[in-house]
């Protein structure tokens, strides 16, 4: 459905998208998650048609995104994070101006502003400014103009930022509801986002690919991991040979102190086995004077994957592999995902209904640019 290859975007000397490269397949749900700043919203705009990479290749459905953008862009609905609104319109008025733009008329026309109304559930607002609605109606407006014409794809930029916890209860079902129907691409910053709606997780860091896995295989892989730092009196081999014959222990590092020894275990399930540990550690008379139990979730993953992780010289920009993060002692935590958002990333969105006049070739018939069948 969609194929991205080698996407480089730069400014000037920065790089604000590296390297990316990853495939959308037909009919499922895909979340673009990665922290502010780290080139969701730049990728985005590439795929869409909005922004110009400096290399690099998109297709969708089999057209090029620059080759062909008319055919490429007509399968795609797009909601950039700033809905593309005109607000001195009605939703209705806005909807049947966005329709045009994307070449449906007469009864067919009506017929889809009346459906993606229903879709969205605009009825109440469809006759009141758009300036005067709540910020989640100016979402669900936005979300009508992109599913407008049964495009195959569509592509949300981050659809419920700003909205209150019932509206993005409500966005989020609408979405599940798109998928049923289309490929959806959700962009985001927050985990509890992509794995309340998506199927497939994309995650980006410093403007390239750190992972790209099915939800399930996110959870199965990372989730439920847990690990334990002890401080333990005595000599450090026989604390290691305890600490494994301990059922659910898999690896076990120590390193000497002045008086015992630090140990990191790795448990392989989700069992608790501290106490167990106590118990053997005990009997053996050697005292734990210090126990710190850390349970791996899927957000300490986006932290790690996300952070500022690179390689242990400090030099370059190589991200260390999961295996590899995974290793690092829990320092690594205090790094910041979340670095501020580049002026790169604040690309202006044009207007879903810009009436910029182009030459097509045809003898006054209207061909339509993007967006609709």
């Amino acid at each position: 459905m969609i194929e991205v290859k080698n996407l480089v975007k730069k400014y000037g000397d920065f790089e604000a998208v590296r390297d990316v490269s990853f495939t959308v397949e037909k009919g499922k749900i895909y979340g673009f998650l990665g922290p502010n700043g780290a080139g969701k919203s730049t990728t985005m705009n590439i795929i869409t048609g909005c922004l110009a990479a400096t290399s690099g290749q998109v297709t969708i459905n089999g057209y090029d995104i620059y080759e062909d953008p008319i055919e490429a862009k007509a399968c795609i609905g797009y909601l950039p994070e700033l809905p593309p609104l005109y607000t001195d319109m009605t939703p209705e008025e806005y909807l049947e101006f966005v329709g045009r733009a994307k070449g449906l008329k007469g009864e067919k026309l009506y017929r889809a502003v009346d459906l993606v109304i229903d879709k969205t559930a605009l009825q109440d607002v469809k006759n009141r400014l758009i300036k005067n609605l709540s910020k989640g109606y100016k979402q669900r407006v936005g979300i009508a103009q992109a599913i407008l014409g049964d495009p195959e794809v569509i592509i949300l930029d981050e659809p419920t930022v700003g909205l209150d916890p019932l509206q993005i209860i409500e966005i989020r079902e609408l979405i599940k509801e798109l998928g049923k129907e289309h490929t959806v691409i959700l962009s985001s910053h927050i985990l509890a986002e992509i794995s309340a709606v998506c199927d497939h997780v994309i995650i980006i860091s410093h403007g390239k690919i750190v992972a790209s896995e099915t939800l399930e295989n996110l959870t199965t892989l990372y989730e439920g991991k847990s690990y334990i730092d002890m401080e333990v009196r005595g000599d450090g081999e026989t604390a290691e040979k305890l600490a494994l014959s301990v059922p659910g222990v898999a690896e076990a590092e120590w390193e000497p102190l002045e008086a015992g020894v630090h140990m990191r275990l790795t448990m392989d399930g989700r069992k608790d086995v501290r106490e167990d540990i106590f118990f053997r550690f005990a009997e053996r008379r050697m005292p734990i004077v210090a126990m710190n139990y850390e349970e791996v979730t899927l957000e300490k993953v986006f932290l790690e994957l996300t952070g500022d992780t690179k390689n242990a010289s400090g030099s370059g920009d190589t991200l260390l592999s999961t295996e590899e993060i995974f290793g690092i002692s829990t320092a690594a935590e205090t790094a910041d995902p979340a670095a501020e958002e580049t002026a790169a990333e604040k690309t202006e969105a044009v207007p879903a209904g810009d009436t910029t006049e182009h030459d097509n070739g045809t003898d006054g018939e209207y061909k339509p640019l993007f967006g609709g069948k």
